[in-house]
């Protein structure tokens, strides 16, 4: 074939493979938030072809033909992040009067989740556990925008021990419960669990190193895996190209966990120097809930929790937050996660208040949940910071969050992918 042959045929390609009328928008607003250099950026133009971002800064020419979005005297930042949340948890069954719905009661949950946790900010969101797959089929009917809510990571089951955190622990033997589970005892049923969840959908896994608040019979702090498990768990899941998040409350199993290559460490309520020194020798990152404390003892009887999960909540949650500030001071890595589900899901932001009053400044709380948030899922190319390459997530905010970071519980407008999903100035 002649080179001219070759031009014409890789022309032809080229014309083809091009997006056909691929959309230009261009946002404007006040001020924007860098997290990438902890700045603000004065009048900037934010410009998004075809859901990416193509172009942000003061100095930015608005193409012809853009499709204008301005939003005078608004503060823009990037989509916010949640890196813990269970969007088809319904906080008010608690107990047992979670057995008082259909499991399909779940899906319909987690629409409505969906919609609220978008239209508070938070454009994407890790789901670190459902059941029956749901967190999946959210996803897809995200994608196909059959129903609006944000970019999910799914998690699927948490995998755990029998009888731990991750198991069904409040019925008796005579029940029993039918259908797919998490649990796994074991190095190669933990490895065979890793490969099925990654089978139907899963993207990262979360397991259940220690035991937790709503589970029944366990110690919230006690240890629940082997370090030979957990290692043999993150291996395999390593080695398939997904992220780690541990569940873990008590002192001995976060440090194994650490010691494991865990990615993040969810909850770390009791983590010591020795888990600092560990996680920032690792370049692991705490999630750290440390909002819903107040949620919990302050609404969790009349929905019904156990009281014996109100007491646990007691003992650790204002531990959780002295470890938050303990954890920040030494240096480590920190993403936004809230636990949603547990308290409302749509209500995430305001943990940002509880994170400034606990050490963080109001920029440090913004980036745990943008730019961290972005590496810990490894998807900074997308997610976590207004910038060229990077999906067309942008929120704005009537107030200054850099003065009151409270401002970011009232979300004015949100963009996803270049297109307004909420606008309520």
């Amino acid at each position: 074939m002649t080179m001219r042959k070759w031009g014409m045929l890789l022309g032809a390609m080229l014309v083809a493979v091009a997006p056909a009328g691929a959309e230009t928008v261009a946002v404007s607003g006040a001020r924007m938030i860098d997290v990438l250099t902890g700045t603000v950026v004065a009048n900037p133009v934010i410009v998004i072809t075809d859901g990416r971002i193509t172009a942000a800064g003061s100095n930015v020419t608005v193409p012809a033909g853009a499709r204008r979005i301005d939003l005078p005297g608004m503060t823009m930042l990037p989509g916010l992040i949640d890196m813990h949340v269970h969007l088809t948890s319904d906080p008010t069954l608690g107990g047992y009067a979670e057995l008082e719905v259909t499991d399909s009661y779940a899906m319909a949950v987690g629409v409505a989740s969906a919609a609220r946790t978008l239209n508070a900010g938070f454009t994407t969101v890790r789901n670190v556990g459902s059941g029956n797959f749901d967190d999946v089929g959210l996803k897809q009917a995200v994608e196909r925008r059959i129903v609006p809510g944000p970019r999910i990571v799914p998690a699927t089951y948490a995998i755990g021990a029998t009888g731990g955190h991750c198991d069904v622990t409040e019925l008796p033997p005579s029940v029993k419960v039918i259908g797919y589970s998490g649990v796994a005892d074991g190095a190669d049923a933990i490895r065979a669990k890793v490969r099925e969840l990654r089978k139907y959908g899963a993207e990262v896994i979360k397991f259940c190193g220690t035991g937790g608040v709503f589970s029944k019979t366990d110690s919230v702090g006690g240890q629940q895996y082997t370090l030979a498990e957990m290692q043999a768990l993150v291996g395999e899941a390593h080695m398939l190209g997904m992220k780690v998040a541990m569940h873990a409350h008590g002192t001995e199993g976060i440090n194994d966990g650490l010691r494991a290559g865990v990615d993040t460490i969810e909850h770390a309520s009791l983590a010591d120097a020795e888990s600092f020194k560990l996680a920032k020798a690792s370049g692991a990152w705490f999630s750290m809930d440390i909002y819903n404390d107040d949620y919990i003892l302050a609404e969790g009887a009349k929905n019904g929790v156990f009281a014996e999960s109100l007491e646990k909540e007691k003992i650790i949650g204002r531990k959780q937050r002295e470890t938050f500030r303990a954890a920040h001071q030494a240096g480590v890595k920190m993403v936004f996660g809230s636990d949603g589900g547990v308290y409302p899901n749509g209500d995430n932001a305001k943990q940002f208040a509880k994170m400034v009053e606990w050490g963080m400044t109001p920029m440090q709380a913004i980036q745990a949940a943008t730019v961290n948030a972005g590496k810990a899922l490894a998807r900074s190319g997308d997610v976590g910071a207004i910038a060229v390459g990077r999906y067309g997530d942008i929120i704005a905010v009537a107030g200054d969050p850099l003065a009151d970071v409270t401002a970011l519980t009232n979300v004015a407008v949100v963009i996803k992918g270049g297109e307004v999903v909420k606008d309520a100035r």
